[in-house]
């Protein structure tokens, strides 16, 4: 018995070392260069379609393959926050307080609000788009607020129980050219590189400047960065993917690499607001 349960801790800590090497956000994990301050920072994320606004169940978008459809649900998650300033040190968000659900359903969870910054200039951001391996295989305790499996009944589950991974991205909406019930077109992007069996490695890093603008933090001064994700990027990138050959993107390696692969790009700088209080 004590032999079976010495193989049993043994081989899950080698499924977790396994993941965590496989794992892509190894580049936002790094121990800061800076220690917690009084700061606070906002980050705004604002979708698009290509050069017109998102919105859903509503305008009807042109993908790179001239394909038309319209948005239902958008929702991802951003992670491993971590701060440039200017003088090129670092602060990487303690990681408890480093996972956020984006939807566009609900504009209050594009506004993520950071705090304990330390003061300074800031002149780029990195984070990752999904959830690291490490997190996705730790304990329930660890994996509540934005984590929790069972999830907001509004966003239809950003997890997978199946495979204990949670879902990336989730992009689903309507298309004249998707050959399914009622014209749906369904994709969500999953994968962290396995646990018991190895998948592909969906996670992505984007690493971003701010064009020479400073998102300026000190005391009374809030900065707000606004960051624009656009989901034609998820049809265009190095694989193109189009809606009629592939209405549903879930569980294939290659078609959800490809996706992923796509949308690491999504994201582009927009502006900085500063926010002043007495």
């Amino acid at each position: 018995m004590k032999k079976l349960i010495y193989f049993s801790v043994i081989t899950l800590i080698c499924a977790i070392s396994i993941v965590a090497c496989n794992d892509d956000s190894k580049d936002v994990t790094d121990n800061p260069d800076l220690v917690a301050g009084n700061g606070k920072l906002s980050l705004k994320f604002d979708n698009v379609s290509g050069n017109q606004d998102l919105k859903l169940d509503s305008t009807k978008y042109t993908n790179s393959s001239g394909e038309d459809f319209t948005v239902t649900t958008l929702n991802y998650f951003i992670s491993n926050i971590k701060l440039v300033r200017d003088d090129g040190k670092t602060y990487t968000i303690p990681q408890d307080s480093s996972y956020f659900l984006i939807r566009e359903s609900d504009p209050k969870s594009r506004i993520v609000t950071l705090n304990q910054i330390p003061e300074g200039n800031y002149t780029g951001i990195e984070y990752i788009i999904g959830v690291d391996s490490l997190r996705s295989v730790s304990g329930i305790d660890k994996r509540v607020g934005a984590l929790d499996p069972s999830g907001d009944p509004e966003d239809g589950g950003m997890y997978w129980a199946w495979s204990s991974g949670y879902i990336f991205l989730k992009l689903e909406g309507i298309s004249s050219k998707a050959e399914s019930a009622n014209n749906k077109f369904y994709y969500h992007i999953g994968f962290f590189g396995g646990y018991d069996s190895k998948t592909v490695n969906n996670i992505k890093t984007v690493k971003l400047d701010f064009a020479g603008n400073k998102a300026v933090v000190a005391s009374g001064n809030v900065p707000q960065i606004r960051l624009v994700g656009d989901v034609q990027k998820v049809f265009n990138g190095p694989v193109p993917i189009s809606i009629a050959k592939n209405p549903s993107i879930m569980f294939d390696f290659t078609l959800s690499s490809n996706a992923a692969n796509n949308y690491k790009s999504m994201f582009s700088f927009g502006e900085i607001t500063q926010y002043r209080f007495l």
